[in-house]
């Protein structure tokens, strides 16, 4: 055997050695746990149960909020056995044969047998509750509220620990600076320190409040800042200056680190408010920037790429049933759960882009393409097609929005010194990117993009050069809409979806298209950043998001007055 294969083996073998050593251990301290809440229930006096529940604090485990939950929830009965013995049980499985339910011994999990040894048989309504008093569920919640320190789930300890700090109790200390002795996680020796920090506020030592009003006031300690302005306020009553000046230092501290917090949060709102606007805005600027078809019905194609993402949703679950034109017919479902069901976002991008392509290109050959050159002929015509598709909506899907759900990837956020980005904003950003990169990349670096960029230009050249220009237009249109597609799919993770989804976001695309410049992706993209900036920033300062709206749509208005054609001109068949 090679030294490999051998140093293979052995870690193999060691590694289920340990796995079998961390089982037993685990369920050796649950039959621990399980022995003692059965001790504590057959307690003879109120003082005697709330005696051996405090006892549990000495060894804090997760074990013991469950069972101690179960106690609380009535799950865990008395019975009498025969010798006169009380026995704490649990409900088992029904004996088969009989309408009666076997019971299983809760400090060992044993089944309960009468004297001839056969399993005892009970119903539920023959059994006494292990009742609890207001002061023994007060010791239990002690209890499980140490236990919690000690959970595996980084996560959940983490909350215990902020949650420990409430009430700024002296008697949780002992139990924190033990733990503090063993925590290995970073954050939650953070959470450690300002929780500790926290009780101290209360402390009988001076010097210890003091210690700790700097340490929190340094740290920037949001949960801290309400009780430092009240410690400093208490301390003016009774004469305490230093220990006032100490608090009102901390707080002018984390009011400086609130203030930091919010200008990031501004920056990143700003950027993903942007990003929106871009998502939203990059496909009409292909249909109305480059080819001057004022499409009404843009908002539409975005709600087509909802839709497909909705539909996508409920077939990768249990399935959907839909009722166009009175007509109803079921689409199957795979499914599928938890991992599986989070692809499906992963499917429904391509396939929204798909669909409003095609879309699209059914409305280029059928109605825009008897409308080149006649922008208020087009600008009317897509707006009816946009009231007919509503109208198709309502029909299909109904006239209420539809729940769309975000894959586990895209839930939650990222915390970086109390700034919080939410996953689905920065996939927008990312997203966003990528499109405009994608986009960037179609319009110079590949052959549709050169005919689509010839013919912007100059049509009839472009036609006197052998360019089929009537099939440049229908692939530019279909690409536009597909665009859109793409960018209601990812709306449809951030606001609702419904028939009137389009009609949300049509005038700011127009907005940021015209500002960037017609025709041009860059003006487009410094115009939605610029945009999403100004609306965040003034919503953020002047407290009132429809006054800052207000606000944006006046700069607008007078930047076009100044500077009519956007911040890029540039040269299209719109403006021959």
């Amino acid at each position: 055997m090679s030294c490999g294969r051998l140093i293979r083996k052995v870690l193999m073998v060691a590694g289920i050695g340990a796995f079998a050593f961390a089982s037993q251990k685990a369920a050796a301290q649950e039959e621990t746990v399980r022995s003692k809440i059965a001790a504590a229930i057959v307690m003879p006096d109120e003082e005697g149960r709330i005696a051996v529940v405090l006892d549990l604090k000495k060894t804090p485990s997760p074990e013991i909020v469950g069972w101690l939950d179960k106690w609380k929830e009535g799950l865990i009965f008395i019975y009498e056995a025969e010798d006169g013995s009380i026995v704490p049980v649990l409900m088992g499985d029904p004996i088969e044969g009989t309408r009666k339910i076997a019971i299983r011994k809760l400090s060992d999990d044993t089944p309960v047998v009468d004297g001839t040894g056969n399993q005892v048989g009970v119903t539920k309504f023959e059994l006494d509750l292990a009742d609890t008093s207001s002061s023994l569920r007060k010791a239990m919640r002690e209890v499980s509220d140490l236990a919690a320190l000690a959970d595996p789930d980084v996560e959940k300890r983490i909350k215990a620990i902020e949650n420990s700090s409430v009430g700024q109790r002296q008697d949780k200390l002992p139990g924190l600076i033990e733990l503090q002795k063993i925590e290995t996680n970073s954050k939650a020796n953070k959470a450690l320190e300002q929780a500790i920090a926290i009780i101290n506020l209360r402390s009988d030592d001076k010097a210890k409040r003091l210690a700790a009003a700097e340490f929190l006031g340094n740290r920037g300690s949001l949960p801290a800042f309400d009780l430092l302005k009240t410690i400093a306020l208490e301390s003016k009553k009774s004469g305490d200056k230093e220990m006032e000046k100490a608090a009102l230092l901390a707080v002018s501290r984390i009011e400086l680190h609130i203030s930091r917090i919010n200008a990031a949060g501004t920056l990143f709102r700003g950027v993903s408010s942007g990003s929106v606007l871009l998502v939203v805005a990059i496909g009409l600027a292909i249909t109305f920037g480059l080819m001057g078809i004022i499409n009404m019905a843009h908002g539409e194609f975005i709600a087509v790429g909802a839709y497909t993402t909705y539909v996508v949703q409920n077939v990768f679950a249990s399935g959907l049933r839909l009722s166009p034109f009175g007509q109803s017919f079921e689409i199957p479902g795979l499914g599928l759960t938890g991992t599986g069901m989070s692809l499906y976002f992963v499917v429904a991008l391509p396939l929204s882009f798909l669909v409003a392509a095609l879309v699209g290109l059914l409305l280029e050959r059928s109605v825009i393409q008897f409308l080149y050159r006649r922008p208020l002929e087009s600008l009317l015509a897509t707006w009816g097609v946009s009231l007919v598709m509503q109208q198709l909506f309502r029909l299909t899907f109904g006239p209420n929005n539809v729940q769309v759900s975000s894959p586990l990837w895209l839930s939650g956020n990222w915390t970086v010194n109390d700034v919080v980005f939410g996953w689905n904003r920065l996939f927008v950003i990312g997203f966003a990117v990528l499109i405009i990169v994608a986009t960037w990349l179609v319009l110079n670096k590949t052959s549709l993009g050169l005919l689509i960029r010839s013919v912007m230009q100059n049509r009839n050249m472009a036609a006197c050069m052998g360019v089929r220009t009537e099939r440049v237009n229908m692939l530019t249109f279909s690409f536009g809409c597909g665009l859109a597609g793409l960018a209601g799919a990812f709306l449809s993770q951030i606001s609702n979806v419904g028939p009137s989804l389009g009609q949300n976001y049509i005038v700011d695309a127009f907005m940021t298209v015209v500002v960037g410049g017609v025709g041009n992706i860059l003006g487009t993209v410094i115009s939605a950043l610029g945009i999403g900036m100004a609306d965040q920033s003034l919503q953020q300062y002047l407290g009132n998001p429809v006054i800052g709206k207000i606000l944006v749509l006046i700069g607008i208005i007078l930047f076009l007055q100044w500077r009519p054609q956007g911040l890029f001109v540039t040269r299209s068949r719109s403006l021959d």
